[in-house]
């Protein structure tokens, strides 16, 4: 069994699965994509929609979450940031 991800790496994965969906995606998407139980997914989906990483849209076919500006720099600053420990063998 893997390492245990660590909260940057679950909200990684979280903008991760938003974004391969063409930034727009149904909750259940987001579970199993990011490997989360229902209780930790809605967990972050809040704080994300707090923080202004993610928004959430009511339509009548249920919720989707779509990825803000900063959930997209998120995604580009986490990438760069493990490209310069993967560079130095610490990853």
């Amino acid at each position: 069994m893997g390492a245990k991800r660590d909260r940057l790496q679950v909200i990684k994965d979280i903008l991760n699965a938003i974004k391969d969906k063409n930034g727009r995606i149904k909750p259940t998407h987001i579970l199993y994509k990011a490997n989360l139980s229902h209780q930790m997914m809605n967990e972050y989906l809040k704080e994300l929609i707090e923080k202004g990483f993610i928004t959430e849209e009511n339509t009548k076919k249920g919720k989707t979450y779509s990825l803000t500006n900063k959930g997209f720099d998120y995604l580009s600053k986490y990438n760069l940031m493990v490209d310069f420990v993967d560079s130095f063998g610490l990853g």
